[in-house]
């Protein structure tokens, strides 16, 4: 019996540690030959003129590379890959309608981006994609909810982009 006890926790033991792991995309698609990345400050042709949203977006992208750390973030002229955002819209538009007043109780911020990779030691486009994403919010709470619907689309959308470069997702 304590034979068995033991062979069974033998067969037992590898199947959860390969259960608890997590599976990551990262370095699965970047070429060998790249290992660090330009981010250039985002353009913002949205016309939303939602203040600082270049910044905010550049940033989350930058840091999203930095914690992956598949590529090293570093400045144009040394980098071997470049990624060209450019925000296309930040759209706001209504969700769901409350019953009597026919007014919009829940609200959806979409942002469309247009991001172009290019790998600069072989001089060629990786890609040329178009990435979007949406968060809502209360609209009865507009001046609060709004910030953070959002932060939360940015956040999706960065996700988004990170992982088409290192999964070719």
């Amino acid at each position: 019996m304590r034979y068995i006890k033991k062979h069974i926790l033998i067969c037992i033991f590898p199947l959860i540690l390969i259960t608890a792991c997590s599976y990551s995309f990262t370095g699965a698609s970047v070429p060998s030959h790249l290992e660090t990345v330009a981010i250039p400050l985002f353009k913002d042709r949205s016309g939303s003129a939602e203040p600082n949203l270049d910044n905010v977006f550049t940033n989350e992208l930058i840091d999203k590379f930095i914690n992956d750390n598949t590529l090293s973030v570093i400045d144009k002229a040394n980098a071997d890959a470049l990624l060209e955002c450019t925000i296309t819209s930040l759209r706001d538009t209504p969700e769901a309608v409350s019953g009597d007043t026919e007014k919009a109780s829940l609200r959806r911020i979409t942002i469309n981006v247009k991001v172009k990779y290019q790998d600069l030691v072989m001089k060629e486009t990786i890609f040329n994609k178009d990435f979007s994403n949406y968060a809502t919010y209360d609209a009865n709470n507009f001046t609060e909810e709004r910030p953070v619907a959002i932060e939360n689309a940015i956040n999706l959308i960065t996700e988004d982009i990170l992982l088409g470069v290192v999964s070719n997702w």
